[in-house]
């Protein structure tokens, strides 16, 4: 069964059955593990995403990519944020890896292999950007 045209992750069965997880889940449980990282601003999900929070939508996966190996045992996640300005960007990035390898491991049981992250933007909080205005004029 295909969700949104790609396959879930199946990761577990027994007599019972199987378990499968679709990639909209784990992306879910990406971005939220991503957007709890000190110096995350937001998730950065292009057109589409920007579309859908317009209309109302809050998209849980914008910015987050996931591709389960063909043994659906293991998964690599391409994270796209907007880093706030003033945080060490290579350790947002660092905290975010591992935040997200934790979340995805421990409630799903898939092995994380790679959690890259692209920061696409710099978010300037809006005292800040008075701050300056106030010093040019």
């Amino acid at each position: 069964m295909a969700i949104n045209g790609m396959l879930p992750a199946e990761v577990g069965s027994s007599d019972m059955g199987t378990t499968q997880i679709a990639n909209e889940v784990i992306a879910v449980i990406a971005g939220l593990a991503a957007t709890d990282v000190r110096g995350v601003s937001d998730m950065s999900g292009g057109v589409v995403g920007g579309i859908a929070e317009r209309l109302g939508r809050k998209n849980l996966s914008k910015g987050v990519k996931v591709d389960v190996s063909p043994d659906e045992r293991q998964c690599s996640i391409d994270l796209s944020i907007i880093a706030e300005f003033g945080f060490r960007i290579p350790e947002v990035a660092s905290e975010i890896q591992e935040n997200v390898k934790r979340a995805i491991e421990g409630m799903t049981g898939l092995e994380v292999t790679s959690v890259n992250v692209s920061v696409l933007g710099i978010a300037f909080r809006h005292d800040e950007v008075d701050d300056r205005d106030k010093l040019r004029g």
